[in-house]
């Protein structure tokens, strides 16, 4: 089977064939840099992640932007009331990004645009869209005229009025219609501002991203991913703003969006301020759960966020890095199997995925042949290296946050339990298995022999 993506513009599963084989293009919207992102917000860069990953199998190549917005009114109010320029604000929320994505296990993009860098490519773009009859001077500001692009509303489907409410937009008198967005704005003195044609300012946010693409994957793009709430208006406005700037080619063959986080039954948003910043997750919870969390639902679909899917996902992580640790024995390079890339190849599907990761790990618990074992812990391994998963050593796991000077102790009792239990003194053995279990070790009894899993 060939990879299959729901394409949010059509509203329908296709086939994806990029453009050039050799180079296939994706642009992911990235965060706006003024504070530490939410667990909502990792959930794009995971499974859009994973299917890089499965680009670059596929295709040997692979150019994969995500960009960093750093300017914008929440940032400037952020540097105004720490009294710092807007970088020292964005450098260090843009570290701090980095630093929890790779803790979830998403490797960097090829490329990585700043909005700051590529104020030429806006200016010109503007430019362009002005002299095409697209977009408007008033007053300092330019703003797209969305009544010049018959398109617009394409990739959302809705009508102009629920357009206008879905916006919030600005009333303004210098618009020529309501929806008229902006694509430069004027600063003030304390304002961070470039030169251009119509005076000193910044960019508007959509016209960022449209500029970014367009400088580093081409006029065309294969697929451009994000969260559900880019949809409108940030991503109609951008295909608008391309389209019209390009002479009319597609902007994006294809569009991905990945559902958004619930929390406490609302969806999760700085706004409502019922979020989970990553940054303390990752320091609260192993990195590795949070992410097989993020991968247990299909990206498409909302995903109930909650402390017991948390520890789910440890628990089946446990299970699963405790059969690595009953494999210790056999000798096996990873190797991704055919129903993995065919849950994949099936818009991502990774709660298939993940079903098919039990599923081989299940069997090589029961397997006593030797090529078996082989051949099952090659597909263990390689299932996780599709998902970003399982690429730690089970002792690493298992002694996440505590001294592993400890498990040399640990390991004793358990012998002695095991000694215990040959000569029928099961007072001790069970007085051990009690001592372990109040300092959060849990023991499991298999074929193997015992297995142990400490709990944080």
């Amino acid at each position: 089977m060939s990879l299959h993506l729901y394409n949010s513009l059509t509203r329908r599963v296709e086939p994806f064939v990029p453009l050039d084989p050799a180079r296939p293009t994706m642009y992911v919207c990235g965060p706006t840099v003024y504070n530490y992102v939410h667990i909502g917000n990792g959930r794009g860069p995971v499974v859009f992640g994973v299917l890089a990953d499965l680009l670059r199998r596929r295709y040997g190549s692979l150019a994969y932007a995500r960009n960093i917005t750093d300017v914008d009114d929440k940032i400037n109010a952020a540097a105004a009331e720490q009294r710092v320029p807007i970088s020292a604000i964005t450098d260090r929320f843009a570290a701090a990004y980095r630093e929890d994505m790779a803790a979830l296990g998403v490797r960097a993009p090829d490329l990585e645009p700043a909005a700051t860098d590529h104020i030429g490519q806006i200016v010109a773009m503007i430019e362009r869209l002005i002299a095409s009859g697209h977009a408007y001077a008033a007053q300092g500001h330019v703003l797209f005229a969305i009544g010049q692009f018959d398109g617009y509303g394409k990739l959302s489907r809705r009508d102009p009025e629920e357009m206008l409410a879905g916006a919030r937009v600005e009333v303004a008198p210098y618009k020529r219609d309501a929806g008229d967005f902006v694509l430069w704005k004027p600063s003030t003195d304390e304002l961070p501002g470039w030169d251009s044609p119509w005076g000193r300012g910044r960019p508007g946010w959509h016209i960022e991203c449209s500029a970014m693409a367009a400088a580093h994957l081409g006029e065309t793009i294969d697929i451009h991913a994000g969260g559900v709430d880019l949809q409108f208006p940030h991503h109609e406005n951008e295909i608008a703003q391309s389209e019209c700037a390009h002479g009319g080619k597609v902007f994006a063959r294809w569009w991905l969006h990945n559902g958004m986080l619930n929390f406490g039954g609302a969806k999760m948003s700085k706004s409502l301020g019922n979020i989970e910043k990553i940054h303390d997750l990752v320091r609260a919870h192993p990195p590795e759960a949070l992410r097989y969390a993020l991968l247990s639902a299909h990206y498409r679909q909302p995903l109930d966020w909650s402390d017991g899917l948390i520890e789910q996902s440890v628990r089946t992580l446990d299970r699963l890095y405790g059969t690595l640790r009953d494999l210790a024995d056999v000798q096996a390079q990873a190797e991704i199997p055919a129903s993995i890339e065919a849950a994949l190849d099936d818009d991502l599907n990774t709660p298939s995925a993940l079903a098919e990761v039990a599923r081989i790990a299940g069997e090589a618990r029961k397997a006593g042949d030797p090529s078996e074992r082989a051949r099952l812990k090659r597909e263990l391994l390689g299932a996780g290296l599709a998902l970003g998963l399982l690429q730690q050593e089970p002792a690493a796991w298992f002694a996440r946050g505590v001294d592993s000077g400890d498990d040399a102790r640990i390991q004793a009792l358990i012998d002695e339990r095991v000694a215990a239990k040959k000569n029928r003194d099961f007072a001790r053995a069970d007085a051990i298995r009690d001592q372990l279990a109040g300092e959060g070790i849990l023991l499991e009894d298999t074929p193997q022999g015992v297995r142990w899993v400490r709990r944080a």
